[in-house]
C-alpha cells in the first residue's frame, strides 16, 4: 500500500488533479471535505471552535458562518494557530479511519492519496511515501480565485499569503505537476506519476 500526500496553493487546481488520480483508481481522502464535515452543526469540533472564537461565528440554528471565522483567522496568525490546533488533529484521526476502511475494501487499488492543502505548512510530509505538489504561477492562481470563485482580490491575496511559498512546497515534493497549461497536459503528467506509483 502506498500513501501519497497531494498539495498545492489555493487556486492551483489541486482538486482537478485529485479527481484525475481517482479516475485512475486511487482512493482520495480529502482533508478539506473532512474539515467541512467536522464543522457541521452539533459536532464536538464546531462546539470547541465556537467556544474559542465566540458564538458570532454561528447562525441561530448552529451553522458555521465561514466568512466570519475567516475574517478572524486570516488576519491573525495566533488565531489561525488556535483553529488549526483544534481542527487538524481531528482531521488526521478521521483520515486514518478512512484509510483503514479503504484498505479493507476488496477492490482496493493499493494507492491512497491524501489531499491536504496545508501539507507543507503542517510538517506532515514525513507521513507519506511520496508527495505530489500541484503548481501554478501565483498571478494565474489569483486570477482564477477572482474570476472563477468570485473572491475579492484582497481576500484572495490574503489567503495566498497565509500559505507556504512555491519554493517551500517544492522542497517536500517527490513530483511537481505543472497545471498552468491544458487539462490534457495535466492529465499526461498525472498518468505518468500514477504509473510510477504502481512501481514503487
Amino acid at each position: 500500500m502506498k500513501r501519497i500526500g497531494l498539495t498545492g496553493g489555493i487556486g492551483s487546481g489541486k482538486s482537478t488533479v485529485a479527481k484525475m488520480f481517482e479516475e485512475m483508481g486511487a482512493v482520495i481522502i480529502d482533508a478539506d471535505q473532512i474539515s467541512r464535515d467536522l464543522m457541521r452543526p452539533g459536532s464536538p469540533v464546531l462546539a470547541q471552535v465556537a467556544e474559542t472564537f465566540g458564538n458570532q461565528i454561528l447562525t441561530n440554528d448552529g451553522h458555521l458562518i465561514r466568512p466570519e471565522l475567516a475574517k478572524i483567522v486570516f488576519s491573525d496568525s495566533q488565531a489561525r494557530e488556535k483553529l488549526n490546533s483544534i481542527v487538524h488533529p481531528a482531521v488526521r484521526r478521521h483520515s486514518a479511519q478512512l484509510a483503514e476502511e479503504a484498505q479493507a475494501a476488496p477492490d482496493f487499488s493499493g494507492v491512497i492519496i491524501e489531499d491536504i492543502p496545508l501539507l507543507a505548512e503542517t510538517g506532515q510530509a514525513h507521513r507519506f511515501d511520496a508527495v505530489v505538489v500541484v503548481e501554478v504561477e501565483p498571478d494565474i492562481r489569483l486570477q482564477r480565485l477572482v474570476q472563477q470563485r468570485g473572491m475579492a482580490e484582497d481576500d484572495a491575496r490574503a489567503r495566498m499569503a497565509t500559505q507556504a511559498s512555491d519554493e517551500r512546497r517544492r522542497e517536500i515534493a517527490t513530483w511537481v505537476v505543472d497545471n498552468s497549461r491544458s487539462l490534457d497536459d495535466t492529465r499526461a503528467q498525472v498518468e505518468q506519476i500514477y504509473s510510477r506509483l504502481q512501481d514503487m
